[in-house]
């Protein structure tokens, strides 16, 4: 599994948990979707992280490695 870091994980779990959260919301999937979109475009700028696609993808999936090992 490649090294997550504090941030990496700190940023996993938080868009995990608002994700999580939101799904389990009693509204349409397209009002969901979009604000998952919104929480995850605030955190990012609050926290001032610029990521690419393909650093989202990586860590995408160190996360599903990381909840596949527990």
């Amino acid at each position: 599994m490649k090294s997550l870091g504090y941030i990496g994980a700190f940023l996993g779990g938080a868009i995990a948990g608002a994700a999580i959260g939101l799904l389990l919301a009693p509204e349409s999937g397209k009002d969901t979707r979009s604000k998952i979109t919104d929480a995850v475009n605030d955190f990012m700028k609050k926290h001032n992280l610029k990521l690419s696609r393909k650093e989202v993808t990586e860590l995408i999936e160190d996360i599903e490695e990381a909840g596949a090992d527990e």
